[in-house]
């Protein structure tokens, strides 16, 4: 006897997601020369804008890889023209590893955050750290970080974002910031140790907050106090 036997159902065609997406080559901010920083899939232009990519400051400027491969860089994608991403600096950090080594017994760590405008109206916060030799008291703390917060405020005042980002990146604010604290104490290290573009400025493209931005900020503030530094709240944004 015959019986009729279900007909095995046919498998559905399964989609190749990878063969779907787009491949984009992600240029850096122009205040970076546009260099391609990264090749990466997008699922579709909307969704990759917001999309944070980190790189580093040597994979850009291909010199001092022994430092510049310690600072770490975060483009964000504004827009996407054909098979390019367009990005604005979101900020950039020393790597904890870099950051921990500067750290010495017998010595004091002086931290300053603040938020500042730039001249294109832009606020950016910028955090400023401080390794002095030999351990200094409350009264020179508040001098050093004085001393950074009048010269932050001139430069921030002056500078578009993308100029004012380059310069921090590039250290070349700190030298000024050194310049100006060397005489308040003996200083090992000085530098703008990390920004964060807070409100883009005029003319700059909506910048969508990017996940997790709160939980990183708080767990850099455990990491700081395990090493024995008071992190101070960020200030208002000083006037231009």
């Amino acid at each position: 006897m015959v019986t009729n036997m279900p007909k095995p159902k046919r498998a559905g065609k399964v989609k190749d997601k990878w063969r779907e997406k787009k491949w984009v080559t992600v240029l850096a901010s122009p205040g970076f020369d546009r260099a391609p920083i990264a090749y990466v899939p997008i699922t579709s232009n909307e969704i990759a804008i917001g999309r944070v990519i980190e790189t580093t400051l040597f994979d850009i400027s291909k010199q001092d890889p022994q430092q510049n491969m310690l600072i770490k860089l975060h483009f964000q994608i504004t827009s996407i023209d054909g098979s390019t991403a367009n990005t604005v600096l979101k900020g950039h950090e020393y790597s904890r590893e870099y950051l921990r080594s500067l750290v010495r017994r017998g010595a004091s760590m002086v931290n300053f955050i603040r938020d500042y405008k730039t001249k294109d109206n832009a606020t950016v916060r910028v955090y400023v750290v401080a390794f002095t030799i030999g351990r200094i008291n409350s009264s020179r703390k508040h001098e050093i970080r004085l001393a950074a917060d009048n010269v932050l405020k001139e430069k921030a005042a002056s500078m578009f974002y993308e100029q004012f980002a380059q310069e921090a990146v590039k250290q070349n604010i700190a030298r000024e910031l050194y310049d100006n604290s060397k005489d308040i104490a003996k200083i090992r290290h000085l530098g703008v140790r990390k920004i964060k573009l807070i409100k883009p400025g005029d003319g700059m493209p909506f910048i969508p907050t990017a996940p997790g931005d709160e939980d990183e900020e708080t767990e850099e503030e455990d990491e700081l106090a395990e090493m024995g530094e008071e992190v101070e709240k960020p200030l208002a944004p000083a006037a231009a």
